[in-house]
Protein backbone atom coordinates (compact mmCIF):
# COMPACT_ATOMS: atom_id res chain seq x y z
CA UNK A 1 0.00 0.00 0.00
CA UNK A 2 1.17 3.65 -0.85
CA UNK A 3 0.64 6.59 0.45
CA UNK A 4 -1.32 9.26 -1.37
CA UNK A 5 -3.29 12.20 -1.09
CA UNK A 6 -6.69 10.80 0.01
CA UNK A 7 -5.04 8.02 2.37
CA UNK A 8 -3.41 11.23 4.34
CA UNK A 9 -6.88 12.92 4.76
CA UNK A 10 -8.25 9.27 6.21
CA UNK A 11 -4.91 8.28 8.29
CA UNK A 12 -3.83 11.68 9.94
CA UNK A 13 -7.34 12.46 11.74
CA UNK A 14 -7.17 8.57 12.69
CA UNK A 15 -4.07 8.93 14.28
CA UNK A 16 -5.02 11.92 16.02
CA UNK A 17 -8.07 10.70 17.22
CA UNK A 18 -6.55 7.63 18.90
CA UNK A 19 -3.74 9.64 20.26
CA UNK A 20 -5.99 11.64 22.48
CA UNK A 21 -7.89 8.97 23.61
CA UNK A 22 -5.43 6.68 25.00
CA UNK A 23 -4.06 7.38 28.68
CA UNK A 24 -0.98 9.77 28.52
CA UNK A 25 1.69 6.65 29.48
CA UNK A 26 0.52 4.67 26.37
CA UNK A 27 0.66 7.78 23.84
CA UNK A 28 4.36 8.22 22.71
CA UNK A 29 4.24 4.38 22.23
CA UNK A 30 1.30 4.75 19.93
CA UNK A 31 3.28 7.39 18.02
CA UNK A 32 6.19 5.30 17.53
CA UNK A 33 4.11 2.68 15.43
CA UNK A 34 1.75 4.62 14.23
CA UNK A 35 5.19 6.00 12.58
CA UNK A 36 6.81 3.01 11.98
CA UNK A 37 3.40 1.52 10.12
CA UNK A 38 2.89 4.59 8.05
CA UNK A 39 6.85 4.05 6.74
CA UNK A 40 6.81 0.56 5.96
CA UNK A 41 3.72 1.33 3.64
CA UNK A 42 6.27 2.20 1.34
CA UNK A 43 8.36 -0.92 1.90
CA UNK A 44 8.71 -2.51 5.46
CA UNK A 45 12.34 -3.78 4.56
CA UNK A 46 13.30 0.29 4.67
CA UNK A 47 11.91 -0.14 8.06
CA UNK A 48 15.29 -1.43 8.94
CA UNK A 49 17.55 1.45 7.89
CA UNK A 50 15.58 4.09 9.53
CA UNK A 51 16.02 2.22 12.87
CA UNK A 52 19.56 1.55 12.43
CA UNK A 53 20.06 5.35 11.52
CA UNK A 54 18.22 5.80 14.43
CA UNK A 55 20.26 3.59 17.18
CA UNK A 56 23.51 4.76 15.52
CA UNK A 57 23.04 8.32 16.13
CA UNK A 58 21.42 7.90 19.41
CA UNK A 59 24.16 5.75 20.83
CA UNK A 60 27.04 8.37 19.35
CA UNK A 61 25.32 10.62 21.26
CA UNK A 62 25.25 9.00 24.61
CA UNK A 63 29.15 7.47 23.78
CA UNK A 64 29.86 11.23 23.15
CA UNK A 65 28.82 12.16 26.47
CA UNK A 66 30.19 9.07 28.32
CA UNK A 67 33.82 9.82 26.59
CA UNK A 68 34.33 13.38 25.90
CA UNK A 69 37.61 13.01 24.67
CA UNK A 70 36.84 10.95 21.89
CA UNK A 71 34.00 12.56 20.80
CA UNK A 72 35.76 13.91 17.53
CA UNK A 73 36.36 10.55 16.99
CA UNK A 74 33.12 9.30 17.45
CA UNK A 75 31.14 11.76 15.41
CA UNK A 76 33.41 11.35 12.56
CA UNK A 77 32.74 7.73 12.34
CA UNK A 78 28.52 8.61 12.66
CA UNK A 79 28.87 10.74 10.39
CA UNK A 80 30.93 8.98 7.66
CA UNK A 81 28.15 5.55 8.44
CA UNK A 82 24.75 7.80 7.84
CA UNK A 83 26.19 9.70 4.90
CA UNK A 84 27.75 6.59 3.38
CA UNK A 85 24.26 4.93 3.73
CA UNK A 86 22.20 8.11 2.10
CA UNK A 87 25.28 7.74 -0.30
CA UNK A 88 24.93 4.72 -1.85
CA UNK A 89 21.25 4.43 -1.83
CA UNK A 90 21.23 7.93 -3.55
CA UNK A 91 24.02 8.65 -5.01
CA UNK A 92 26.05 5.39 -6.25
CA UNK A 93 24.65 4.74 -9.39
CA UNK A 94 24.94 8.29 -9.93
CA UNK A 95 28.48 8.41 -9.80
CA UNK A 96 28.87 5.21 -11.56
CA UNK A 97 26.95 6.51 -14.65
CA UNK A 98 29.46 9.79 -14.59
CA UNK A 99 32.38 8.26 -14.54
CA UNK A 100 31.11 5.48 -17.62
CA UNK A 101 30.06 8.45 -18.99
CA UNK A 102 33.35 10.21 -18.63
CA UNK A 103 35.63 7.12 -19.79
CA UNK A 104 33.22 6.67 -22.97
CA UNK A 105 34.43 9.96 -23.80
CA UNK A 106 38.03 10.08 -23.43
CA UNK A 107 37.20 6.17 -25.57
CA UNK A 108 38.04 4.11 -22.42
CA UNK A 109 36.68 1.10 -22.66
CA UNK A 110 36.13 0.00 -19.09
CA UNK A 111 32.85 -1.50 -17.81
CA UNK A 112 32.02 0.08 -14.78
CA UNK A 113 28.96 -1.77 -12.25
CA UNK A 114 26.06 0.01 -12.61
CA UNK A 115 23.45 0.23 -9.75
CA UNK A 116 19.94 0.81 -9.43
CA UNK A 117 18.84 0.90 -5.61
CA UNK A 118 15.55 1.56 -4.77
CA UNK A 119 15.32 4.96 -2.95
CA UNK A 120 14.26 4.55 0.22
CA UNK A 121 11.38 7.68 0.87
CA UNK A 122 12.56 10.39 2.63
CA UNK A 123 16.02 9.13 3.47
CA UNK A 124 17.48 12.58 2.96
CA UNK A 125 15.24 14.04 5.43
CA UNK A 126 15.18 11.60 8.18
CA UNK A 127 19.59 11.30 8.12
CA UNK A 128 19.57 14.96 7.97
CA UNK A 129 17.51 15.49 11.52
CA UNK A 130 19.30 12.12 12.87
CA UNK A 131 22.98 13.96 12.08
CA UNK A 132 21.50 16.94 12.95
CA UNK A 133 20.78 16.12 16.62
CA UNK A 134 24.46 14.35 16.68
CA UNK A 135 26.25 17.62 15.80
CA UNK A 136 24.18 19.36 18.57
CA UNK A 137 24.96 16.99 21.11
CA UNK A 138 29.01 17.41 19.85
CA UNK A 139 28.49 21.02 20.27
CA UNK A 140 27.48 20.56 23.38
CA UNK A 141 23.86 22.49 22.39
CA UNK A 142 21.62 19.66 23.59
CA UNK A 143 21.91 16.72 26.28
CA UNK A 144 22.27 13.42 24.76
CA UNK A 145 18.51 11.82 25.12
CA UNK A 146 18.58 8.78 27.27
CA UNK A 147 15.76 6.93 26.50
CA UNK A 148 16.15 5.36 22.98
CA UNK A 149 12.30 5.23 22.29
CA UNK A 150 11.87 8.87 22.58
CA UNK A 151 14.41 9.24 20.26
CA UNK A 152 13.21 7.09 17.71
CA UNK A 153 9.85 8.78 17.87
CA UNK A 154 12.03 11.75 17.52
CA UNK A 155 13.19 10.44 13.98
CA UNK A 156 10.24 8.86 13.04
CA UNK A 157 7.62 11.34 13.68
CA UNK A 158 5.17 10.53 11.25
CA UNK A 159 3.52 13.99 10.36
CA UNK A 160 7.27 15.36 9.43
CA UNK A 161 9.12 11.84 8.63
CA UNK A 162 8.80 11.56 4.73
CA UNK A 163 8.80 15.40 3.71
CA UNK A 164 10.17 17.49 6.40
CA UNK A 165 10.57 19.76 7.92
CA UNK A 166 14.07 18.94 8.91
CA UNK A 167 13.33 19.30 13.18
CA UNK A 168 15.76 20.24 15.38
CA UNK A 169 16.08 18.30 18.63
CA UNK A 170 16.17 21.29 20.64
CA UNK A 171 12.36 21.93 19.34
CA UNK A 172 11.15 18.86 18.97
CA UNK A 173 12.55 16.09 21.64
CA UNK A 174 11.79 18.20 24.81
CA UNK A 175 8.05 18.06 23.41
CA UNK A 176 7.73 14.32 23.70
CA UNK A 177 8.31 14.69 27.70
CA UNK A 178 5.62 17.16 27.77
CA UNK A 179 2.58 16.09 29.49
CA UNK A 180 0.27 17.27 26.14
CA UNK A 181 -3.22 18.20 27.46
CA UNK A 182 -6.07 18.97 24.49
CA UNK A 183 -6.41 22.25 23.62
CA UNK A 184 -9.59 22.49 21.25
CA UNK A 185 -8.20 25.70 19.94
CA UNK A 186 -5.19 24.52 18.73
CA UNK A 187 -6.81 21.33 17.16
CA UNK A 188 -8.87 23.86 15.52
CA UNK A 189 -5.77 25.79 14.24
CA UNK A 190 -4.02 22.88 13.38
CA UNK A 191 -7.17 21.41 11.49
CA UNK A 192 -7.11 25.13 9.44
CA UNK A 193 -3.77 24.53 8.23
CA UNK A 194 -4.51 20.77 6.71
CA UNK A 195 -7.29 22.31 4.94
CA UNK A 196 -4.93 24.64 3.34
CA UNK A 197 -2.75 22.37 2.88
CA UNK A 198 -5.18 19.70 1.06
CA UNK A 199 -6.34 22.97 -0.97
CA UNK A 200 -2.48 23.73 -2.27
CA UNK A 201 -2.22 20.11 -2.92
CA UNK A 202 -5.06 18.46 -4.23
CA UNK A 203 -6.49 21.32 -5.94
CA UNK A 204 -3.74 23.21 -7.34
CA UNK A 205 -0.45 21.00 -7.74
CA UNK A 206 -2.32 18.11 -8.51
CA UNK A 207 -4.75 19.84 -11.15
CA UNK A 208 -1.12 21.08 -13.54
CA UNK A 209 0.81 17.95 -12.73
CA UNK A 210 -1.01 16.36 -16.20
CA UNK A 211 -0.43 19.46 -18.02
CA UNK A 212 3.40 19.97 -16.71
CA UNK A 213 4.54 16.52 -17.27
CA UNK A 214 2.86 16.55 -20.77
CA UNK A 215 4.66 19.67 -21.65
CA UNK A 216 8.16 19.02 -20.01
CA UNK A 217 8.16 15.41 -21.51
CA UNK A 218 8.61 16.28 -24.61
CA UNK A 219 10.37 19.63 -24.82
CA UNK A 220 10.83 19.47 -28.37
CA UNK A 221 7.17 18.67 -29.56
CA UNK A 222 5.96 22.22 -27.93
CA UNK A 223 6.63 26.16 -28.73
CA UNK A 224 7.83 28.93 -25.87
CA UNK A 225 4.22 29.90 -25.06
CA UNK A 226 3.28 26.01 -23.70
CA UNK A 227 6.86 26.03 -22.22
CA UNK A 228 6.01 29.12 -20.63
CA UNK A 229 2.93 28.44 -19.38
CA UNK A 230 3.72 24.82 -17.91
CA UNK A 231 6.81 26.38 -16.24
CA UNK A 232 4.34 28.99 -14.28
CA UNK A 233 2.22 25.95 -13.72
CA UNK A 234 5.50 23.92 -12.01
CA UNK A 235 6.27 27.05 -10.10
CA UNK A 236 3.60 26.51 -8.42
CA UNK A 237 3.20 22.95 -8.80
CA UNK A 238 6.52 22.55 -6.90
CA UNK A 239 4.87 24.92 -3.84
CA UNK A 240 1.93 24.12 -3.60
CA UNK A 241 2.81 20.14 -3.63
CA UNK A 242 5.95 21.05 -0.80
CA UNK A 243 3.96 23.68 1.10
CA UNK A 244 0.77 22.07 1.20
CA UNK A 245 2.36 18.60 2.42
CA UNK A 246 4.47 21.23 5.25
CA UNK A 247 1.28 22.67 6.02
CA UNK A 248 -0.43 19.31 6.73
CA UNK A 249 2.55 17.97 8.41
CA UNK A 250 2.40 21.06 10.91
CA UNK A 251 -1.17 20.69 11.60
CA UNK A 252 -1.38 17.16 11.69
CA UNK A 253 1.03 17.82 14.83
CA UNK A 254 -0.63 20.82 16.40
CA UNK A 255 -3.98 18.33 16.34
CA UNK A 256 -1.69 16.16 18.54
CA UNK A 257 -0.27 18.69 21.08
CA UNK A 258 2.79 19.18 18.81
CA UNK A 259 4.96 22.87 17.34
CA UNK A 260 6.95 21.94 14.27
CA UNK A 261 8.61 24.72 12.31
CA UNK A 262 7.28 26.63 9.85
CA UNK A 263 8.78 25.64 6.48
CA UNK A 264 7.22 28.24 4.34
CA UNK A 265 6.33 31.85 4.63
CA UNK A 266 4.99 33.35 1.80
CA UNK A 267 8.25 32.41 -0.94
CA UNK A 268 6.81 33.90 -3.80
CA UNK A 269 6.35 37.39 -2.23
CA UNK A 270 10.19 37.12 -1.99
CA UNK A 271 11.68 40.63 -2.60
CA UNK A 272 15.13 39.08 -3.27
CA UNK A 273 16.74 36.13 -4.62
CA UNK A 274 18.45 36.59 -0.54
CA UNK A 275 15.45 36.93 0.56
CA UNK A 276 13.51 33.92 -1.10
CA UNK A 277 15.58 31.44 0.66
CA UNK A 278 14.76 32.96 3.98
CA UNK A 279 11.08 31.97 3.09
CA UNK A 280 11.70 28.77 0.98
CA UNK A 281 12.35 25.41 2.80
CA UNK A 282 12.94 27.53 5.95
CA UNK A 283 13.93 23.85 7.60
CA UNK A 284 16.49 22.70 5.08
CA UNK A 285 17.91 26.47 4.65
CA UNK A 286 18.49 27.07 8.03
CA UNK A 287 20.33 23.10 8.32
CA UNK A 288 22.37 24.02 5.62
CA UNK A 289 23.32 27.42 7.13
CA UNK A 290 24.40 26.02 10.92
CA UNK A 291 26.25 23.25 9.60
CA UNK A 292 27.74 23.41 6.70
CA UNK A 293 27.80 27.24 5.44
CA UNK A 294 28.58 28.65 9.05
CA UNK A 295 31.41 25.96 9.81
CA UNK A 296 32.77 26.97 6.50
CA UNK A 297 33.40 30.25 7.47
CA UNK A 298 29.97 32.66 6.44
CA UNK A 299 30.72 35.51 6.18
CA UNK A 300 33.18 36.33 8.32
CA UNK A 301 35.87 35.99 6.13
CA UNK A 302 37.15 37.54 2.78
CA UNK A 303 35.06 38.38 0.02
CA UNK A 304 36.38 36.06 -2.35
CA UNK A 305 36.15 33.32 0.82
CA UNK A 306 32.11 34.27 1.37
CA UNK A 307 31.24 34.00 -2.42
CA UNK A 308 32.66 30.97 -2.26
CA UNK A 309 30.96 29.52 0.75
CA UNK A 310 27.80 30.80 -0.83
CA UNK A 311 28.42 29.00 -4.15
CA UNK A 312 29.01 25.42 -2.15
CA UNK A 313 26.06 25.79 0.12
CA UNK A 314 24.09 26.19 -2.62
CA UNK A 315 25.79 23.44 -4.91
CA UNK A 316 25.29 20.81 -2.18
CA UNK A 317 21.80 21.33 -1.60
CA UNK A 318 20.88 20.87 -5.38
CA UNK A 319 22.87 17.85 -4.78
CA UNK A 320 20.79 17.05 -1.92
CA UNK A 321 17.49 17.11 -4.02
CA UNK A 322 18.82 14.35 -5.94
CA UNK A 323 20.91 12.30 -7.78
CA UNK A 324 20.79 13.83 -11.44
CA UNK A 325 22.88 16.94 -12.68
CA UNK A 326 19.76 19.05 -13.49
CA UNK A 327 19.96 19.45 -9.29
CA UNK A 328 23.38 20.33 -9.76
CA UNK A 329 22.98 22.62 -11.88
CA UNK A 330 19.72 23.72 -10.14
CA UNK A 331 22.35 24.57 -7.15
CA UNK A 332 24.54 26.06 -9.16
CA UNK A 333 22.29 28.46 -10.37
CA UNK A 334 21.11 29.51 -7.68
CA UNK A 335 24.51 29.45 -5.57
CA UNK A 336 25.47 32.13 -8.71
CA UNK A 337 22.41 34.07 -7.99
CA UNK A 338 23.51 34.39 -4.20
CA UNK A 339 27.03 35.42 -4.98
CA UNK A 340 25.78 37.97 -7.42
CA UNK A 341 23.50 39.24 -4.63
CA UNK A 342 26.29 39.27 -2.41
CA UNK A 343 28.83 41.52 -4.48
CA UNK A 344 25.67 43.74 -5.40
CA UNK A 345 24.32 44.72 -2.16
CA UNK A 346 27.90 44.65 -0.44
CA UNK A 347 27.76 48.62 -0.24
CA UNK A 348 24.54 48.66 1.97
CA UNK A 349 26.35 45.96 4.08
CA UNK A 350 26.89 48.45 6.86
CA UNK A 351 23.83 50.42 6.28
CA UNK A 352 22.09 51.30 10.04
CA UNK A 353 18.30 50.69 8.70
CA UNK A 354 17.43 49.91 5.23
CA UNK A 355 14.75 52.46 3.79
CA UNK A 356 11.84 51.37 3.16
CA UNK A 357 10.79 51.45 -0.97
CA UNK A 358 8.07 52.94 -2.64
CA UNK A 359 5.50 50.09 -3.33
CA UNK A 360 6.08 50.32 -7.02
CA UNK A 361 10.07 49.38 -6.41
CA UNK A 362 9.30 46.81 -4.02
CA UNK A 363 6.66 44.84 -6.68
CA UNK A 364 9.23 44.89 -9.45
CA UNK A 365 11.59 43.56 -7.29
CA UNK A 366 8.81 41.09 -6.11
CA UNK A 367 8.44 40.28 -9.81
CA UNK A 368 12.36 39.88 -10.96
CA UNK A 369 13.07 37.73 -8.48
CA UNK A 370 9.53 35.15 -9.45
CA UNK A 371 10.79 35.56 -12.86
CA UNK A 372 14.53 34.44 -11.56
CA UNK A 373 12.86 31.40 -9.69
CA UNK A 374 11.01 30.41 -12.47
CA UNK A 375 14.02 29.84 -14.45
CA UNK A 376 15.74 27.90 -12.11
CA UNK A 377 12.26 25.54 -11.68
CA UNK A 378 13.06 25.15 -15.64
CA UNK A 379 16.22 22.93 -14.86
CA UNK A 380 14.56 21.57 -11.23
CA UNK A 381 11.63 20.16 -13.58
CA UNK A 382 13.64 19.17 -16.85
CA UNK A 383 14.72 15.62 -17.65
CA UNK A 384 17.94 16.54 -19.01
CA UNK A 385 20.52 19.78 -18.95
CA UNK A 386 20.13 19.79 -22.64
CA UNK A 387 16.08 19.54 -22.31
CA UNK A 388 16.60 22.63 -19.78
CA UNK A 389 18.29 24.69 -22.13
CA UNK A 390 16.08 23.56 -25.17
CA UNK A 391 12.96 25.19 -22.56
CA UNK A 392 14.77 28.74 -22.28
CA UNK A 393 15.30 29.23 -25.79
CA UNK A 394 12.37 28.52 -27.11
CA UNK A 395 10.48 30.85 -24.23
CA UNK A 396 13.06 33.58 -25.54
CA UNK A 397 12.48 33.01 -29.11
CA UNK A 398 9.72 30.49 -30.21
CA UNK A 399 5.77 31.80 -29.69
CA UNK A 400 3.04 29.98 -31.12
CA UNK A 401 -0.84 28.18 -30.48
CA UNK A 402 -0.74 27.47 -26.58
CA UNK A 403 -0.96 23.58 -26.31
CA UNK A 404 -4.95 22.99 -24.44
CA UNK A 405 -4.02 20.32 -22.58
CA UNK A 406 -7.26 18.85 -21.32
CA UNK A 407 -9.02 22.08 -22.82
CA UNK A 408 -8.99 25.66 -21.46
CA UNK A 409 -11.45 25.18 -18.57
CA UNK A 410 -8.54 22.55 -17.48
CA UNK A 411 -6.45 25.73 -17.64
CA UNK A 412 -8.35 28.66 -16.70
CA UNK A 413 -9.47 26.61 -13.55
CA UNK A 414 -5.59 26.57 -12.28
CA UNK A 415 -4.81 29.83 -13.02
CA UNK A 416 -8.55 31.39 -10.73
CA UNK A 417 -7.14 28.99 -7.96
CA UNK A 418 -3.56 30.34 -8.37
CA UNK A 419 -5.37 33.69 -7.77
CA UNK A 420 -6.93 32.64 -5.04
CA UNK A 421 -4.34 31.42 -3.45
CA UNK A 422 -1.64 34.20 -3.80
CA UNK A 423 -4.23 36.31 -2.32
CA UNK A 424 -4.18 34.52 0.54
CA UNK A 425 -0.59 34.90 0.67
CA UNK A 426 -0.60 38.45 0.36
CA UNK A 427 -3.05 38.61 3.24
CA UNK A 428 -1.06 36.51 5.43
CA UNK A 429 2.05 38.11 4.68
CA UNK A 430 0.73 41.94 5.68
CA UNK A 431 -0.50 40.04 9.11
CA UNK A 432 2.48 37.76 9.82
CA UNK A 433 4.70 38.65 12.78
CA UNK A 434 7.27 35.82 11.49
CA UNK A 435 5.77 32.88 13.28
CA UNK A 436 2.46 32.80 12.48
CA UNK A 437 0.85 31.09 9.90
CA UNK A 438 -1.28 33.90 9.24
CA UNK A 439 -5.13 33.49 8.58
CA UNK A 440 -4.85 29.84 9.93
CA UNK A 441 -3.80 31.29 13.12
CA UNK A 442 -6.81 33.38 13.88
CA UNK A 443 -10.03 32.50 15.38
CA UNK A 444 -12.25 34.98 14.04
CA UNK A 445 -14.99 34.71 11.82
CA UNK A 446 -12.61 35.79 8.62
CA UNK A 447 -10.73 32.66 9.20
CA UNK A 448 -13.73 30.74 9.94
CA UNK A 449 -15.76 31.54 6.47
CA UNK A 450 -11.83 31.27 4.64
CA UNK A 451 -11.62 27.50 5.73
CA UNK A 452 -15.46 26.36 4.88
CA UNK A 453 -14.61 27.96 1.49
CA UNK A 454 -11.86 26.28 1.16
CA UNK A 455 -13.28 22.94 2.11
CA UNK A 456 -16.26 23.73 -0.61
CA UNK A 457 -13.52 24.20 -3.09
CA UNK A 458 -11.70 21.25 -2.26
CA UNK A 459 -15.26 19.33 -2.34
CA UNK A 460 -15.70 20.79 -6.23
CA UNK A 461 -12.31 20.95 -7.10
CA UNK A 462 -9.88 18.39 -5.62
CA UNK A 463 -8.14 16.02 -7.64
CA UNK A 464 -8.31 12.67 -5.32
CA UNK A 465 -6.33 10.56 -7.91
CA UNK A 466 -3.34 12.44 -7.96
CA UNK A 467 -0.15 11.17 -7.28
CA UNK A 468 2.35 10.96 -3.70
CA UNK A 469 4.10 14.16 -3.00
CA UNK A 470 6.98 15.35 -4.94
CA UNK A 471 9.75 15.70 -2.09
CA UNK A 472 8.60 12.24 -1.02
CA UNK A 473 11.39 10.85 -3.52
CA UNK A 474 14.09 12.65 -1.48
Amino acid sequence: MLFNSLAFIVFFPIVAVVYWLLPTKWRNPFLLLASYYFYMNWDPRFALLILFSSVTTWGCGMLMHRYAARRKMILTTCLTVNFGILFVFKYLGFISSLITDALAALHIAIAIPQFELLLPVGISFFTFQAVGYTIDVYRGTIKPERSLSTYLLFVAFFPQLVAGPIERAKNLLPQFHDRHRFDGQEVIRGLRLMVLGYFMKLCIADAVSPYVDAVYGNIAMHNGTSIMLATLFFTFQIFCDFGGYSLIAIGTARCVGFRLMQNFRQPYLAGSVKDFWRRWHISLSSWFSDYLYIPMGGNRCSRVRHCFNLFVTFLVSGLWHGANTTFVAWGAYHGGLQVVHTVWHRKDKHKKSPVRRPLIIRLVNIFVTFVLMMIGWVFFRANTISDALLALKKMATSRGMLYNGEGKPAILLPLLLIVLLMCIEIYNERRSDGGRNGVCESTGLRSCLLTAGLIIVILLCAQFDGGQFIYFQF
